[in-house]
Parts: C-alpha cells; structure tokens; sequence
C-alpha cells in the first residue's frame, strides 16, 4: 500500500465534521417501538463511536466528574429515569451536544467553554436529558434493521457495515423545533426537580440568541443549531413555561459565578492550545502543511500531554512522508492516551511500512477495536499478511472488498484476496 494511498485515506475522515442529510421519513407513530434492552445495546455502541468521531474525551478527569455529578443529579429528577444516564465533553472545538441512546450525553469543549455558570450547564445538560426522556433520538432506531444478517454480511463485513451508519444518523439528526421546544420544558422540570434556579435555562436561551447573531454565527450555525434548530421565540416560550408552571418556584442555586469560575479556569488553560489547533486544521486543508506543522508545534507545547494534539502533530508529519517525527509523537500520543483510535491507525501503518509485522497487527487491532473502519480492517490485513496470517488476513480483505464495493479500498481488497 503507498504512502499516497495512505495520507489520501487518512484526511477523507480526519475528525471532520458531517454534513446533516435529514431525510423524510415516515410518520413515527407508524414505526415500531424500540425496547429498552435494543435502545441499551445500540446506545453503548454509538457512544463509544460517537467519543472517538468527536476526538476522544477532553483529558480532564475533574471537569468530567464535575460535568456527571450536575447530569445524574439532573437524571434522577427526569421523567424518563430508567437507563443508565452517562455524560462525557469530547475533545471537539465545535459547539455542540448530543443525547444517544441508553441515556448518553455528550458536549464538545467547544459548546462548554460558552457556559458562564452552573445553572446555565445544568440546563443545556437537562435539555439533552430532555431529548431522551421523551424519545426524540429513537427515530433511527426504528427505522434501522434488527438482524444482524439481512444484508447477507458476516463477520467483519457486518461489523465494517454497521460501524458508523447509525452513529452518524444519529449525530447528525436535525430534531424538530417542536421537540426543541419540548425538550426547553422539561429541561425547566429537570432544573426544577434539582432545585437549580430556573433562570440558568432563561440565560441559555439568551446565549443561544447572542450566538445567532454574532460574530461566531457561521460555526455554531454549521454545528449547534444545525442538529437543534434555534428561533428567536424559543427564549419567550421558555420564560412563559416558567411563570406559568413555576410562578413560586425560587431558587439561586449554579448562578453564583464564583462557583463555575474553577471549571471555567481549567478549560481556560487550554483555550489557546486549541485555538492553534484549529489554525493548523485549517492551515492543512489549505495544503500548507509546514505551516500546519508550525502551528501543532506551538499548541502541543501549550499542552504537551493533550493526546489529540500530539496525534494531530504526527499524522500531519505522515500525511507529509516524514515517517521518524511522525512515529515520534504518535508515540507520544498512545502513551498519554493509549484509547483514541486515531494515533493508533497511523502508528500501526508506519510499523507496516517498516515490515514490523507484530507492531502493526499490535496497533491496527487496538484501532479496529476503537473504531471499525474500512481503512483499518484493510491496513489490518495487510498486517496480518505480513505476519503470515493468511487465513485472517483473506477474512479482512472479503469484509472490505463486501463493504467498500465500489471504493478505491474495496476494489484493492478484493485484487489483493485474489492474489492471496
């Protein structure tokens, strides 16, 4: 496999984000109804897919248990508290949340870093929590196959067939405005519920309004009110929800800035690191790779132990031909962060290149595990290849060549199994 092939494959899904395709489906009330114990197995798995699309869990244990204690203290008051509910901020400069199924929320650095205080993340958190509890993200599930053999796929065909298709559909579903609206109500019962003040979902409201309008529109226009449609009267229908339903309900609680300002501290820290980050994404897609380089550079030192900034600093010496930095921070980035898929891939692919058989089989597996994708089974066999595995090697390439039919990885898959 080249080195060309390779850098091509690698930038096709560089954490970028997906275009929504919404497409018009059938009324719900003519779909089947989802069990829990099906909403449970598809929610684990879109999760964990869903975390390694998004750029893998900002690396900030505290921020996180902070972020969970205020969601399951939301959960527990929530009209729907049956599942397991987990809450996670992915490592995703874009402003955006998602509710998937089993009771998982999740919110990018990028939207939290927008959040001025504790009732305000409480009820963005409820809000999701909300989506759920009325069954808003269910859609995909009812319309998606429930055996795994309908399309005559097995193995690792199945797994490359399944992986991702409904995580995208169900990260890039644009929910109605009617269920955002429903979904502001029952944040406000969340909040009420928890004993939050009430005007945390007023002021998100009125962050969601400023960001409409602002300078910053176009990037939370292509992210968080792609996904959740915002219009200008959702900010007094929740104020006309809250003096209807809760006209002697009082309580202060998470407005107190004082008490958000150490959460707020720690991701403040990185912001700059980030900042560049982004500048060297964009640098790259303008094919200005030293200067994208430079850049990684300068945010890795800011955060030399973020593990998405080393990975991206070694995938662009990669995608450059420049294998010894690139296997050097990639390294770097399985040591801080041995369970992002991503320095995974491109470390299995240099040990391919350098014939160490037992190296790349090592680290394709893990990425495999991490994430299934038609580029990793494929480096997988080769590796598998390699390491005089035929056997395995000939499963991986048919469940490419089944998948990717018509793609430029299927159609080698399909030469190289017969060659094998």
């Amino acid at each position: 496999m080249s080195r060309l092939l390779f850098c091509g494959l690698m930038l096709v899904g560089w954490l970028a984000g997906c275009a929504v395709n919404p497409a018009a489906g059938p009324d719900e009330a003519a779909l089947p109804e989802v069990s829990l114990e099906r909403e449970i197995v598809v929610g684990g798995n879109s999760y964990d897919q869903a975390l390694q699309k998004l750029g893998g869990v900002y690396p900030d244990p505290e921020l996180a248990a902070y972020v969970d204690r205020i969601g399951q203290r939301l959960a527990r008051g929530s009209r729907r508290p049956e599942p397991g509910y987990r809450f996670a901020v992915v490592n995703a400069s874009a402003p955006n949340a998602f509710a998937l199924p089993e009771g998982a929320v999740v919110i990018t650095r990028g939207l939290l870093g927008s959040v001025e205080n504790e009732a305000q993340l409480a009820a963005l958190l409820g809000h999701e929590i909300g989506h759920l509890a009325a069954a808003h993200n269910t859609r995909e599930l009812q319309r998606s196959p429930t055996d795994a053999a309908d399309d005559g796929k097995t193995g690792y065909a199945e797994l490359l067939a399944r992986t991702g298709a409904l995580t995208a559909e169900l990260l890039n579903r644009s929910y109605s405005r009617e269920q955002e609206y429903e979904a502001d109500r029952l944040a406000v019962d969340c909040l009420a519920r928890a004993g939050y003040s009430l005007q945390g979902a007023v002021q998100l409201q009125r962050t969601f309004s400023e960001k409409s309008a602002g300078a910053s529109r176009r990037d939370w226009l292509g992210n968080m009110f792609r996904t959740h449609p915002f219009a200008p009267d959702r900010l007094p229908a929740v104020q006309r929800y809250i003096n209807g339903t809760y006209a002697h309900y009082r309580s202060d609680r998470g407005l107190e800035p004082a008490a958000y300002a150490r959460q707020a501290e720690r991701l403040n820290a990185t912001r700059a690191a980030y900042r560049l980050y982004d500048q060297a994404r964009e640098a790259e897609n303008r094919q200005q790779s030293d200067r994208a380089i430079e850049l990684y550079h300068q945010a890795m030192q800011q955060a030399p132990d973020h593990g998405l900034l080393l990975t991206a600093l070694g995938m662009a010496y990669l995608r450059k031909e420049d294998p010894v930095p690139a296997k050097r921070y990639l390294l770097r980035a399985v040591r801080v962060d041995p369970g992002y898929f991503q320095s995974r891939l491109g470390l299995g692919y240099l040990y391919l290149q350098d014939r160490e058989a037992a190296a790349a089989v090592e680290h394709l597996e893990a990425a495999v595990k991490l994430l299934p994708t038609v580029e990793g089974v494929y480096l997988l066999a080769a590796a598998e290849t390699l390491s005089g595995n035929l056997t395995r090697a000939r499963q991986l390439y048919r469940a490419v060549a089944q998948t990717d039919r018509t793609g430029h990885l299927g159609q080698a898959a399909a030469e190289r199994l017969r060659r094998l």
